[in-house]
């Protein structure tokens, strides 16, 4: 093993994603997490005299507003869970 000279490294090209057999399909994924959730997480460092409390609820109302999509996307898969029966048990009983 090489480490080389430490005073001035040579950097590399970053990390590569890995080859894949389905590119489309990776593609769909990145683009609907990068729809759902498009920010960094907020992480700031507590200011000094600033109430824990004040600064939680903050924290809070932050974290709530970058999982927003994932929250939106959740509220929809319950729905389609609890209307989908619904509506076929309807459709079922109810034919006319």
């Amino acid at each position: 093993m090489e480490l080389g000279n430490i005073s001035q490294p040579v950097y590399g090209p970053g990390p590569v994603a890995p080859e894949t057999s389905t590119p489309l399909l990776v593609a769909m994924v990145h683009g609907f997490l990068q729809l759902v959730q498009p920010n960094d997480l907020p992480i700031d460092e507590e200011p000094s005299g600033t109430p824990v409390l004040c600064y939680l609820s903050f924290f809070l109302s932050q974290l709530l507003i970058y999982e927003l999509g994932f929250l939106v996307c959740a509220a929809i898969g319950l729905l389609f869970i609890i209307l989908v029966p619904l509506v076929g048990c309807c459709f079922c009983c109810c034919r006319l």
